[in-house]
């Protein structure tokens, strides 16, 4: 089942539900669903392709984490509340992504396959890295790992 019809899937089960919460996030799946069809000049009732329906969960994703964080600043903990309600709803149409342990395993091994020994040659190392774990590992964890690999 593609995922545009398992969040359909799932409104209902939230209307009867009356889970208010996941109600507000699935239509705005829907919603946003609908405008990147349209954006890639598509019919708004045509179904979008599971890439292209992770990439828009990845921008809500993107958007809680980002709101939580300056709502936390502003001190607007009823706030930071709501929103991380909302991530760990939008969390579980995420695929599981690799922990830091399987991202080093991985990245020592791509390390001493390119022959890189200094910083020199971290552009081209974190590139190959991120190519190799797209939607597979958190960009940050990535970048954190390579840090360290670096030291």
């Amino acid at each position: 089942m593609s995922i545009q019809k398992d969040i359909h899937s799932k409104i209902k089960e939230a209307m009867v539900a009356k889970d208010s919460v996941r109600l507000t996030v699935l239509r705005g799946l829907v919603s946003a669903f609908t405008n990147e069809l349209i954006a890639k000049g598509k019919k708004p009732q045509d179904e979008l392709p599971d890439e292209d329906a992770l990439a828009v969960i990845k921008r809500a994703v993107k958007q809680r984490k980002d709101s939580v964080e300056q709502f936390t600043k502003g001190n607007r903990l009823d706030l930071v509340a709501v929103e991380e309600a909302e991530l760990k709803i939008l969390d579980t149409f995420l695929p599981q992504m690799m922990n830091r342990d399987e991202i080093k395993k991985i990245a020592l091994k791509k390390k001493n396959e390119l022959g890189i020994t200094d910083k020199a040659g971290l552009g081209k190392f974190m590139g190959t890295l991120m190519k190799e774990f797209k939607g597979k590992a958190d960009g940050n964890d990535v970048k954190a790992v390579v840090e360290e690999l670096f030291r």
